[in-house]
């Protein structure tokens, strides 16, 4: 329900600017708030999952995304439901890493490729679904039903959850230092936000700068109070992940993926509406074959992980991803449809042969003592780089298509080409990442921090 939600926002805003009286300007902070409360959220859930229990972290998690949910179905206005969006994401924020840090603990090492494959399935088909369900939702019930489809749902869930989940690994007395959530905040929140508005109509050129070099000097001093707290313990996100150079490789590879796929799929869709001239709901098809593919091989994917290691998959995966978006580079106005569903379902096909690898071969690389804070680290990696990734191909496609004269920053064949050839370029360094990334051993010492 939570990854369901992220997918379902963009298919809405138009019905959403007409039916609330918003500018498309406006209309956009209903994904933006959502995006910059991940970001913020993500970095503290290192220490939330050391201090608090499994099932008080997952109803916490669970509460907060349902009441946000509640907020939206009956939201009176603009107002309202950016609130509810960002409640939502602070759920949203929460579930991911503690989906991942449990997993990690009460899986064993040699079953942890199938498990995380399973987790693929839900991650994967969440968005195949959500563009179409949300499609199907605001054609007939209108939007506020986007929400209400979503809340039975998650309350069944939480309901379940707080019944049956049990409590893993240990608990910590780590204190809360109150200063690395400030400059969390400012550091993650001020980039996202930047990153958010490269490429807008209506941006500010100073506000966008000044929340660049914000985030940036937020963030070099988070990461040095974290260096020093660390010492003793008390780090908000613990960065003594990064000595292990098998999950530093992992995030390294998985940053540069999130930046060119996130980008690429954010690009995919401007092109196909207004470049081919397709309704949305026929562009959300297009996509459909390969998000179901993706879900689908999973669980095979996963179990060729515990057997043969990453090589196996990681080297075929980054190809045919590489190939792909180099191919998305060729296209124009006359580019077969086929061609690009074929296209897109062998791109889904080299991410779900790259995603389970690199998210098993991470953490499984780390002592069991930080695995909440790599769990954390991995999430805001995906955030901060799929964001960066969204920012910098819009822009390239803005600016491209602007000089060859489109009006009103519309997308041009040229401003696809340019922002498909910027995603192809990022590609190139993963082909060497696939090659060094291994499989972990089973057992990681604490020793070894």
């Amino acid at each position: 329900m939570a990854v369901l939600n992220e997918t379902t926002m963009g298919v809405a805003i138009p019905h959403l600017i007409h039916d609330l009286s918003i500018t498309a300007v406006a209309a956009q902070w209903l994904t933006t708030a959502f995006m910059l409360t991940m970001a913020i959220v993500i970095p503290i859930t290192g220490f939330l999952l050391e201090r608090f229990t499994t099932r008080a972290v997952f109803v916490a998690a669970m509460s907060l995304f349902s009441a946000g949910t509640l907020l939206a179905l009956l939201s009176p206005g603009f107002g309202m439901l950016v609130v509810a969006r960002v409640v939502q994401a602070s759920g949203t924020a929460i579930m991911m890493p503690l989906l991942m840090t449990t997993l990690m603990t009460v899986v064993p090492p040699a079953s942890r490729g199938r498990m995380m494959g399973r987790v693929s399935i839900v991650i994967a088909l969440a968005p195949a679904i959500g563009p179409t369900l949300s499609g199907f939702l605001l054609d007939t019930l209108g939007w506020r039903w986007n929400f209400g489809v979503v809340l039975p749902i998650a309350l069944v869930a939480l309901a379940m959850g707080a019944r049956w989940i049990s409590n893993v690994g240990e608990t910590s007395r780590a204190p809360l230092d109150v200063l690395s959530i400030i400059l969390s905040a400012f550091g993650f929140g001020g980039l996202v936000y930047g990153l958010s508005q490269v490429g807008a109509q209506a941006a500010s050129g100073g506000m966008l700068i000044g929340a660049l070099v914000v985030g940036v000097i937020a963030l070099a001093l988070f990461l040095w109070r974290q260096r020093v707290l660390q010492r003793v313990d008390d780090a908000l996100l613990d960065l003594r992940v990064f000595r292990f150079g098998n999950f530093s490789l992992s995030i390294a590879q998985t940053a540069l993926l999130s930046f060119a796929f996130f980008g690429a799929i954010t690009v995919l869709p401007l092109y196909l509406q207004s470049v081919r001239g397709l309704p949305a709901l026929d562009a959300g098809l297009i996509l459909l074959p390969g998000s179901l593919l993706m879900g689908l091989v999973g669980p095979l994917v996963g179990r060729i992980y515990d057997r043969w290691g990453t090589r196996v998959l990681l080297v075929p995966g980054t190809v045919l991803a590489v190939i792909v978006l180099w191919t998305y580079t060729t296209l124009d106005a006359h580019t077969p449809v086929w061609f690009i569903v074929v296209a897109q379902t062998v791109l889904s096909l080299g991410l779900a042969l790259s995603f389970t690898p690199l998210f098993t071969a991470s953490l499984g690389s780390l002592p069991k003592r930080l695995y909440s804070h790599g769990s954390a680290v991995v999430g805001t990696v995906q955030q901060v780089a799929g964001a960066a990734g969204i920012a910098a191909m819009i822009a390239v496609m803005s600016a491209v298509s602007i000089s060859d004269g489109a009006v009103d920053e519309a997308l041009t064949a040229g401003g696809s080409h340019g922002a498909f050839l910027l995603a192809a370029i990022v590609s190139i360094p993963m082909l060497v990442g696939a090659f060094l990334i291994r499989k972990p051993a089973d057992d990681i010492e604490d020793a070894a921090v």
